[in-house]
């Protein structure tokens, strides 16, 4: 079943090798939608996909190498909108 998840990350996560590492694993798990930087230092990312993809997809983060970057993770799940049709990063 598709779902759809809202990220919120905290830490020094704003660099560029963290929005790349996101959008990497995304398209490798086939997971739809963006992550872009936000005004407060926090990233957010919106993802749609197979539930199974998108939990490997939020451990691919948590785990790879930016992993010691991120202090805090909020993450709400939701019925996928289907709104996307690939993965990207917004400016």
């Amino acid at each position: 079943m598709k779902k759809h998840i809202q990220v919120l990350y905290s830490g020094r996560v704003q660099g560029v090798g963290f929005r790349f590492t996101a959008e990497e694993s995304a398209r490798r798990l086939g997971v739809v939608g963006w992550v872009k930087n936000l005004r407060d230092g926090r990233v957010e990312l919106v993802a749609e996909g197979d539930e199974k993809a998108l939990a490997q997809f939020l451990e691919d983060i948590h785990t790879g190498p930016m992993r010691n970057f991120i202090k805090d993770t909020e993450v709400s799940w939701s019925t996928a909108t289907n709104d996307f049709t690939e993965f990207d990063i917004r400016y």
